[in-house]
């Protein structure tokens, strides 16, 4: 997916703005309920079907039941959500990677920095031009799609005069696909040589209702094509899709990652090696849902390993993948 303002090229070699689209996280546990209460309010996320006039009543109810859960697995993980921290850190080595002349931003779509701070700040560095990346991979209407429409809104009022192009998936990307199977590889090393070859990789994505998918979203198609891209890079070896984060009296996208943990246990697998795809740094899920509830769950069912490949985070080749991926872009409107 690529957009832009208007015809005019964007050149590197003038001062430009990367601006890193992310979900956001709390940044402290007072945070917690007003994080989650934007969230719910989201209706490109969360579409109650009685209407818009009882979208902010529910995610006040909501917001407040869940606060106390969730404020104990953020606490977990050190009290925060690590997330801003990864994609600053994104934002700012892919901009290094791209030229002095590229400035980095990051706009969160739930909590802080949020889209009109950062046009706010563009703007006062006299910044015309931008690059807008989003850090979702595969594109969904309730994650990639809520972050573009919450930007080019508060751009409309903010920054009109602002030029910028949009990356809003980059799910098969080539360069990406190799970072990805370079930590697969990394992760792979933790297992003894004798059972390496067989240990099952099991791509874990972040579920969505099964009904956005039936009504055409791209985000299944997009998942399987990195799946199937990470694994024609590391050869023949068995590999699984499940998702998680399944939650709320709706129809989730199966199989839960759980179940499938199950199933290898029940077919006597020497362990699972779990790849967070539709994750491309460390946050809540990965830290404490991947690395202690699943561990836990795979403890409990007899499954000999449990072993989760590092996080792209600030890796080298993942951010020359981004940078690589913005000039391809740039060179093919």
């Amino acid at each position: 997916m690529r957009r832009t303002t208007n015809l005019s090229p964007i050149s590197l070699e003038q001062p430009t703005g990367l601006v890193l689209l992310n979900m956001g996280g709390p940044d402290s546990l007072s945070a917690v309920r007003p994080f989650l209460y934007n969230l719910f309010a989201d209706r490109d996320l969360i579409r109650l079907p009685a209407g818009a006039l009882l979208q902010k009543p529910f995610a006040f109810l909501i917001s407040t039941l869940r606060a106390p859960k969730v404020k104990l697995n953020y606490a977990s993980i050190g009290g925060k959500s690590p997330l801003l921290d990864w994609t600053t850190r994104q934002a700012a080595g892919t901009a290094r990677e791209l030229g002095e002349q590229v400035k980095p931003f990051v706009a969160m779509r739930y909590w802080r920095p949020r889209a009109a701070e950062c046009l706010k700040r563009m703007k006062q560095e006299g910044i015309e031009q931008a690059v807008i990346l989003s850090m979702y991979p595969h594109y969904t209407s309730a994650t990639t799609g809520s972050s573009l429409k919450d930007f080019t809104s508060a751009a409309a009022h903010i920054y009109p005069e602002l030029r910028y192009i949009v990356i809003g998936e980059w799910f098969d990307w080539p360069a990406y696909l190799d970072a990805l199977a370079n930590r697969v590889r990394e992760g792979l090393e933790k297992f003894h040589e004798l059972v390496r070859s067989e240990i099952p990789i099991l791509f874990s994505a972040h579920a969505l209702p099964q009904k956005l998918i039936d009504e055409g979203d791209p985000y299944l198609e997009h998942v399987l094509c990195t799946a199937r891209g990470v694994m024609d890079r590391l050869g023949d070896r068995p590999w699984k899709l499940g998702f998680q984060s399944r939650s709320g009296p709706v129809q989730w996208m199966a199989p839960d990652t759980l179940d499938v943990l199950e199933q290898l246990a029940a077919e006597r697998a020497p362990g699972a090696l779990i790849v967070p795809v539709s994750f491309v740094s460390d946050h809540i899920e990965t830290l404490q849902e991947i690395d202690f509830e699943m561990r836990m769950h795979a403890e409990k069912i007899g499954l000999p390993r449990f072993e989760r490949i590092p996080s792209l985070n600030d890796h080298p080749d993942f951010l020359q993948a981004l940078a690589g991926l913005v000039r391809h872009h740039l060179e093919n409107p």
